[in-house]
């Protein structure tokens, strides 16, 4: 798109409008030069159309694992593993005429709904837990239960991970060239975790 600029002389501004994405441009054309025509393609059309086979799916929940049992009370580390179209980064182009959009997905945040009340968000994927941290805190991404899941269907509490993908994209090749921009889409995962207590022999 031409940007809004008036360079002098008489003329007319036009507003130009994509009814599938309703993004509007300003183009200034003067006296004598006919009017715009009606883009062939909005460029975010075609990203929109790049990030349909990314096939972008809910957070891979690595912690809790669906079959784990937890205790009041002790940290739980969250975290997800990274694949392509569960966390990114994905990349595809579309083309259309002469114009190429490439777009770019990767997940900007996740948002642990606990299943007690209680969410927790985290800026990234979390860090996985190993053996020598024994009873620490995740430094990213935790959680402590403060009851047992006691009463609740399979005696668990439903939890759901929310991500949110940023997709960002740009003219690769074409008119008009540097246009970008980005939106956000959002996919969600749902486990069941188990909580209980500690149980002490005598």
């Amino acid at each position: 798109m031409q940007d809004g600029k008036r360079q002098g002389g008489k003329g007319a501004v036009y507003q130009v409008m994509c009814p599938d994405t309703g993004r509007i441009g300003v183009v200034w054309v003067p006296d004598g030069e006919p009017a715009p025509a009606q883009p062939a393609v909005d460029p975010e059309v075609l990203a929109r159309r790049a990030v349909d086979p990314m096939l972008l799916d809910g957070p891979d929940v690595a912690s809790p694992r669906p079959g784990g049992k937890y205790t009041v009370g002790v940290s739980m580390w969250l975290w997800v593993n990274q694949g392509e179209n569960t966390y990114g980064p994905a990349t595809a182009t579309a083309s259309a005429g002469n114009v190429t959009v490439t777009a770019t997905a990767e997940v900007t945040s996740i948002r642990w709904t606990m299943g007690d009340g209680t969410s927790v968000a985290c800026a990234g994927p979390g860090t996985p837990y190993r053996g020598s941290q024994s009873m620490a805190d995740s430094p990213d991404c935790g959680h402590r239960y403060t009851r047992t899941g006691s009463g609740r269907p399979g005696e668990r509490f439903p939890l759901t991970a929310t991500s949110t993908w940023t997709i960002t994209w740009e003219v690769s090749a074409g008119e008009p060239a540097g246009d970008a921009g980005e939106w956000t889409e959002t996919r969600d995962s749902t486990i069941g975790v188990r909580v209980g207590e500690v149980q002490v022999l005598n």
